[in-house]
Protein backbone atom coordinates (compact mmCIF):
# COMPACT_ATOMS: atom_id res chain seq x y z
CA UNK A 1 0.00 0.00 0.00
CA UNK A 2 3.19 2.06 0.69
CA UNK A 3 4.23 1.78 -2.20
CA UNK A 4 1.69 2.24 -4.40
CA UNK A 5 1.02 5.59 -2.71
CA UNK A 6 4.51 6.68 -3.60
CA UNK A 7 4.67 5.81 -7.21
CA UNK A 8 0.84 7.47 -7.76
CA UNK A 9 2.40 10.57 -6.20
CA UNK A 10 4.70 13.17 -7.33
CA UNK A 11 5.66 14.80 -3.93
CA UNK A 12 8.35 13.71 -1.74
CA UNK A 13 6.66 12.26 1.36
CA UNK A 14 8.27 12.26 4.46
CA UNK A 15 5.95 11.12 6.60
CA UNK A 16 4.07 7.33 6.59
CA UNK A 17 0.64 7.64 7.10
CA UNK A 18 0.05 3.64 6.18
CA UNK A 19 3.08 3.06 8.77
CA UNK A 20 1.72 5.69 11.49
CA UNK A 21 -1.86 3.92 11.05
CA UNK A 22 0.15 0.50 11.29
CA UNK A 23 1.59 1.09 14.05
CA UNK A 24 -0.92 2.68 16.10
CA UNK A 25 -3.05 -0.22 15.46
CA UNK A 26 -0.42 -3.33 16.71
CA UNK A 27 -1.57 -5.10 19.81
CA UNK A 28 -4.83 -3.08 20.27
CA UNK A 29 -8.48 -2.79 18.51
CA UNK A 30 -10.08 0.46 18.95
CA UNK A 31 -14.03 1.04 17.22
CA UNK A 32 -13.08 4.37 16.35
CA UNK A 33 -10.02 4.27 14.80
CA UNK A 34 -9.57 4.04 11.43
CA UNK A 35 -6.85 1.85 9.87
CA UNK A 36 -4.94 1.58 7.38
CA UNK A 37 -7.22 0.10 4.96
CA UNK A 38 -9.85 1.81 6.11
CA UNK A 39 -7.96 5.11 4.84
CA UNK A 40 -7.57 3.49 1.10
CA UNK A 41 -11.20 2.65 1.16
CA UNK A 42 -11.76 6.62 2.27
CA UNK A 43 -9.22 8.11 -0.25
CA UNK A 44 -10.92 5.70 -3.07
CA UNK A 45 -14.12 8.14 -3.29
CA UNK A 46 -12.18 10.52 -4.65
CA UNK A 47 -10.93 8.59 -7.98
CA UNK A 48 -7.92 9.59 -9.33
CA UNK A 49 -7.54 12.34 -7.28
CA UNK A 50 -7.30 9.66 -4.10
CA UNK A 51 -3.58 9.73 -3.96
CA UNK A 52 -4.12 14.12 -3.44
CA UNK A 53 -6.49 13.09 -0.28
CA UNK A 54 -3.93 10.59 0.99
CA UNK A 55 -0.92 13.18 0.73
CA UNK A 56 -2.94 15.76 2.65
CA UNK A 57 -3.49 12.92 5.18
CA UNK A 58 0.13 12.35 5.33
CA UNK A 59 0.47 16.10 6.82
CA UNK A 60 -2.14 16.69 8.52
CA UNK A 61 -3.76 13.28 9.97
CA UNK A 62 -5.99 15.16 12.74
CA UNK A 63 -7.38 17.24 10.37
CA UNK A 64 -11.30 16.48 8.50
CA UNK A 65 -11.28 15.68 4.91
CA UNK A 66 -14.32 16.64 2.34
CA UNK A 67 -14.85 13.48 0.24
CA UNK A 68 -17.56 13.17 -2.52
CA UNK A 69 -20.79 10.54 -2.19
CA UNK A 70 -21.78 8.56 -4.62
CA UNK A 71 -18.77 6.54 -6.41
CA UNK A 72 -17.86 4.46 -3.17
CA UNK A 73 -20.12 5.35 -0.13
CA UNK A 74 -23.42 7.67 0.09
CA UNK A 75 -24.30 9.11 3.72
CA UNK A 76 -27.59 9.07 5.60
CA UNK A 77 -27.54 12.05 7.64
CA UNK A 78 -29.58 11.40 10.70
CA UNK A 79 -30.73 13.40 13.75
CA UNK A 80 -28.20 11.82 16.54
CA UNK A 81 -31.13 10.80 19.26
CA UNK A 82 -33.06 8.81 16.57
CA UNK A 83 -29.11 7.77 14.98
CA UNK A 84 -28.76 5.80 18.09
CA UNK A 85 -31.99 4.10 18.05
CA UNK A 86 -31.25 3.01 14.09
CA UNK A 87 -27.70 1.86 15.49
CA UNK A 88 -29.36 -0.69 18.27
CA UNK A 89 -31.32 -2.24 16.30
CA UNK A 90 -28.98 -2.90 13.35
CA UNK A 91 -26.47 -4.09 15.80
CA UNK A 92 -29.00 -6.20 17.94
CA UNK A 93 -31.38 -7.80 15.81
CA UNK A 94 -30.00 -6.78 12.08
CA UNK A 95 -26.43 -7.11 10.01
CA UNK A 96 -24.74 -4.02 11.45
CA UNK A 97 -23.63 -1.05 10.63
CA UNK A 98 -20.94 0.12 7.81
CA UNK A 99 -18.99 3.44 9.07
CA UNK A 100 -20.72 5.98 11.78
CA UNK A 101 -19.29 9.66 12.41
CA UNK A 102 -20.91 12.43 13.97
CA UNK A 103 -20.48 15.76 12.80
CA UNK A 104 -22.02 19.17 13.47
CA UNK A 105 -24.55 17.24 16.09
CA UNK A 106 -25.83 15.31 13.48
CA UNK A 107 -24.61 11.41 12.36
CA UNK A 108 -23.62 10.07 9.56
CA UNK A 109 -24.19 6.69 8.56
CA UNK A 110 -22.10 5.21 5.46
CA UNK A 111 -24.75 3.50 3.11
CA UNK A 112 -24.37 1.72 -0.42
CA UNK A 113 -24.03 3.79 -3.34
CA UNK A 114 -27.85 4.59 -4.32
CA UNK A 115 -29.40 5.07 -1.19
CA UNK A 116 -29.13 8.69 -1.05
CA UNK A 117 -31.42 8.09 -4.64
CA UNK A 118 -33.69 5.12 -3.56
CA UNK A 119 -34.19 5.52 0.51
CA UNK A 120 -36.96 8.88 0.34
CA UNK A 121 -39.02 6.71 -2.22
CA UNK A 122 -38.83 3.98 0.49
CA UNK A 123 -39.79 5.82 3.58
CA UNK A 124 -42.85 7.66 1.74
CA UNK A 125 -43.86 4.36 0.78
CA UNK A 126 -43.57 3.18 4.40
CA UNK A 127 -45.35 5.75 6.03
CA UNK A 128 -48.60 5.10 3.85
CA UNK A 129 -49.32 1.40 5.30
CA UNK A 130 -50.82 0.77 8.13
CA UNK A 131 -48.01 -0.72 9.92
CA UNK A 132 -46.45 2.85 10.45
CA UNK A 133 -48.82 3.41 12.53
CA UNK A 134 -48.29 2.88 16.93
CA UNK A 135 -50.50 1.30 19.19
CA UNK A 136 -52.56 4.29 19.77
CA UNK A 137 -53.14 4.73 16.23
CA UNK A 138 -51.18 8.02 15.58
CA UNK A 139 -48.78 7.67 12.96
CA UNK A 140 -45.00 7.97 14.01
CA UNK A 141 -43.02 9.92 11.68
CA UNK A 142 -39.41 9.74 10.90
CA UNK A 143 -37.27 12.54 12.07
CA UNK A 144 -35.90 14.09 8.91
CA UNK A 145 -33.11 12.39 7.22
CA UNK A 146 -30.56 14.09 4.81
CA UNK A 147 -29.43 12.07 1.78
CA UNK A 148 -26.34 12.81 0.18
CA UNK A 149 -25.75 11.22 -3.06
CA UNK A 150 -24.17 11.45 -6.47
CA UNK A 151 -23.03 15.57 -6.80
CA UNK A 152 -22.75 15.64 -2.91
CA UNK A 153 -19.48 15.62 -0.35
CA UNK A 154 -19.32 15.47 3.13
CA UNK A 155 -17.00 15.91 5.61
CA UNK A 156 -15.05 12.98 6.84
CA UNK A 157 -13.73 12.90 10.31
CA UNK A 158 -10.01 12.98 10.66
CA UNK A 159 -7.75 8.87 10.75
CA UNK A 160 -6.48 9.44 14.12
CA UNK A 161 -8.90 11.13 17.32
CA UNK A 162 -8.52 15.25 17.45
CA UNK A 163 -10.60 15.72 21.15
CA UNK A 164 -14.04 15.91 21.78
CA UNK A 165 -14.92 18.42 19.42
CA UNK A 166 -15.37 18.28 15.92
CA UNK A 167 -16.31 15.64 13.31
CA UNK A 168 -14.98 12.15 15.10
CA UNK A 169 -15.87 8.32 13.96
CA UNK A 170 -18.70 6.23 16.19
CA UNK A 171 -17.75 3.37 13.98
CA UNK A 172 -14.65 3.92 12.19
CA UNK A 173 -13.79 2.16 8.66
CA UNK A 174 -10.98 -0.48 8.72
CA UNK A 175 -10.88 -2.90 5.55
CA UNK A 176 -10.77 -1.94 2.04
CA UNK A 177 -14.33 -3.21 1.15
CA UNK A 178 -16.48 -2.27 4.35
CA UNK A 179 -20.30 -3.87 4.47
CA UNK A 180 -22.24 -0.96 3.51
CA UNK A 181 -26.05 -1.14 4.42
CA UNK A 182 -28.38 -0.60 1.32
CA UNK A 183 -31.57 1.31 1.10
CA UNK A 184 -34.19 -1.83 2.43
CA UNK A 185 -31.64 -2.00 5.74
CA UNK A 186 -31.80 1.60 6.35
CA UNK A 187 -35.35 1.92 6.07
CA UNK A 188 -35.85 -1.56 8.28
CA UNK A 189 -33.59 0.02 11.19
CA UNK A 190 -36.00 3.14 10.77
CA UNK A 191 -39.00 1.25 11.09
CA UNK A 192 -37.43 -0.30 14.28
CA UNK A 193 -36.20 2.41 15.83
CA UNK A 194 -39.80 3.98 15.47
CA UNK A 195 -41.69 1.06 16.86
CA UNK A 196 -39.12 1.09 19.84
CA UNK A 197 -39.42 5.00 20.60
CA UNK A 198 -43.57 4.15 20.42
CA UNK A 199 -43.60 0.90 22.72
CA UNK A 200 -41.50 2.67 25.19
CA UNK A 201 -44.26 5.61 25.08
CA UNK A 202 -46.41 2.98 26.06
CA UNK A 203 -48.12 2.82 29.57
CA UNK A 204 -50.21 -0.54 31.16
CA UNK A 205 -51.82 0.70 33.98
CA UNK A 206 -55.14 -1.86 36.01
CA UNK A 207 -57.26 1.13 35.89
CA UNK A 208 -59.79 1.81 33.20
CA UNK A 209 -59.04 5.21 31.28
CA UNK A 210 -60.86 8.15 33.08
CA UNK A 211 -64.54 8.97 32.00
CA UNK A 212 -64.30 12.67 30.78
CA UNK A 213 -66.90 14.02 31.81
CA UNK A 214 -66.91 12.78 35.47
CA UNK A 215 -66.47 15.08 38.70
CA UNK A 216 -63.21 15.22 40.16
CA UNK A 217 -62.33 15.50 44.01
CA UNK A 218 -59.07 17.36 45.20
CA UNK A 219 -58.76 14.26 47.65
CA UNK A 220 -55.31 15.61 49.34
CA UNK A 221 -56.98 18.27 51.52
CA UNK A 222 -58.96 15.92 52.93
CA UNK A 223 -58.93 15.73 57.10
Amino acid sequence: MTTWLRDETSHDISHDIFRFLREGDEGRHQTARVTADGAAWLASAAGGRGADALTRWEARPASPATLPCGRVFDVVNVDPVFGRRMLDRLWSEGPGSGPVAVHRGRMMMFAAPGTAQRLPALLDWEAGIPSARSAYGRREAVPQLLCHGVGDAVTVPPLVPSGPSGPRWLVAPDTRNPWLPGPEVVLWACVRAVRAASAADVRVSIFPPADPGANVYDVSRRR
